[in-house]
């Protein structure tokens, strides 16, 4: 295996993911391996004048008066992996790393386990189409949303997010194969046991039908929790229908108190390879239309992103310092990451999610399986490596002179485009040139704003 050949994660990045969770050294000798001349690479312009920058924090929800409990967040934490796609070992390792390294951890659409709750994270609570954890079944044996029982476990969270869609399967339900649904699963979804079908989740919401209603549902999931920052999570799909979304917010008053975009390169347990592979916009074109859009209608501010009412997180494929800036870059004021934290539990990509045969443990409910995975010493590998995640970042901030994550912009990331060419960000995805609340004043960059009048 070359160090840059194997997907979708290269053996180098593998490396990097390993020596970091290990505590090793990760420091390259000799000189970058990389083609600097090829297409498609990229840098960033450094400053002369280099900072040094204290622990970065991003505070969300504070800039809605709604909000009673907003969340300091870290740069980096864990993406949206439900327990029944993961072990319960493994869930409870992710959990108890979060504490020990102060980040939050995503639950995924599976809820809230008592895994979860027993490493100590704060928790998001990734809320499906299924509603685990805070629905029930109708008469028809549908899932429905219960406003008693959302209440009752919103406690165990620090903020909520309602799933959308997910890159690697978007206009798909979450899918858990049924060799996977053991005794505690199926407790813990309110499924029959043993399992005779797939958990496959609704497709889409039963609780909304537009983004009127959405906003609405928010606004419940607000004053249910006591509070606390609700935001939702998507894929993108048709711009369009992104845009009717931010009028929406704009003409009701309400809206999430963060977005989080999964670009069509992110992970799953299980899915149809064709959504895998063909549905979904890229997370950079998605992140960077998304970002366009709450900046021009007035959601977001382009110059300094802490002011931002809605706060935007990046997910997929973030692995590295330098991916977690280039997201920064286009947008961003948080990443997740889920495989890079499966990296440092001891995933060695054997590509067996869906088959309930992982081989260390991670992905499989059998105990002939997970036993060898440990909670008490992956944690501290699950903090380690984000502890040298974020440092790496932060050191590349330094390098170009900031004093904040907010004050990251697209022109400090340039991309080879052509022999002897290249382009910055902002030049790339043009629609980031729009500035704050043109939309509103039927201004900005062409397309953008064709896509905004429909």
């Amino acid at each position: 295996e070359a160090d840059n050949e194997a997907v979708p994660f290269s053996r180098s990045h593998r490396s990097i993911a390993y020596q970091r969770a290990k505590g090793l050294q990760s420091s390259m000798p000799f000189g970058t391996r990389r083609d600097v001349t090829a297409l498609d690479y990229e840098w960033v312009n450094h400053s002369l004048y280099p900072t040094q920058l204290e622990e970065q924090r991003v505070m969300i929800g504070h800039n809605n008066p709604l909000v009673s409990q907003p969340y300091s967040s870290s740069l980096l934490n864990i993406s949206a992996m439900s327990y029944g796609a993961l072990s319960d070992r493994a869930v409870l390792a992710l959990s108890a790393g979060a504490r020990l390294g102060g980040f939050s951890h995503n639950t995924g659409e599976g809820g809230i386990s008592e895994f979860h709750k027993q490493g100590g994270a704060d928790l998001v609570w990734n809320l499906g189409t299924a509603y685990f954890g805070a629905g029930t079944f109708d008469e028809q044996g549908k899932r429905c949303f219960d406003p008693n029982l959302f209440a009752e476990n919103s406690v165990h969270c620090k903020m909520v997010e309602i799933k959308l869609s997910q890159g690697a399967k978007p206009g798909h339900g979450g899918l858990l194969p049924k060799e996977k649904i053991s005794q505690e699963i199926a407790q813990a979804r309110n499924l029959p046991f043993p399992a005779e079908h797939d958990c496959d989740s609704p497709p889409r919401h039963s609780a909304f039908d537009n983004p009127y209603e959405m906003c609405d549902f928010i606004s419940t999931l607000r004053h249910l929790s006591g509070g606390k920052p609700v935001g939702i999570k998507l894929c993108v799909g048709h711009p369009h229908e992104f845009v009717a979304l931010v009028r929406a917010f704009g003409e009701t008053g309400i809206h999430p108190d963060f977005v989080t975009v999964d670009g069509g390169e992110g992970g799953t347990g299980a899915a149809p390879p064709e959504f895998s592979n063909s549905i979904g916009m890229p997370l950079a074109d998605g992140l960077s239309f998304v970002h366009a859009v709450l900046v021009g209608a007035g959601l977001r501010d382009a110059g300094d992103k802490s002011q931002s009412k809605v706060a935007l997180i990046a997910s997929g494929k973030i692995l590295t310092g330098f991916s977690m800036f280039k997201s920064f870059a286009l947008g961003a004021d948080v990443c997740n990451a889920a495989r890079s934290f499966l990296f440092s539990l001891g995933c060695i990509q054997a590509l067996k999610c869906n088959a309930n045969t992982c081989p260390t443990g991670i992905t499989t409910s059998n105990p002939d399986l997970t036993w060898g995975l440990d909670p008490s010493s992956k944690q501290v590998r699950v903090a380690s490596f984000h502890m040298e995640t974020v440092k790496s970042c932060m050191e590349v901030m330094e390098t170009t002179g900031i004093n904040s994550w907010a004050e990251i912009t697209p022109q400090m990331v340039v991309k080879r485009v052509g022999v002897g060419q290249s382009r910055n960000l902002s030049e790339i995805y043009q629609h980031l040139q729009v500035r704050n609340g043109e939309l509103l004043k039927g201004t900005g960059p062409s397309k953008l704003l064709d896509t905004w009048n429909g």
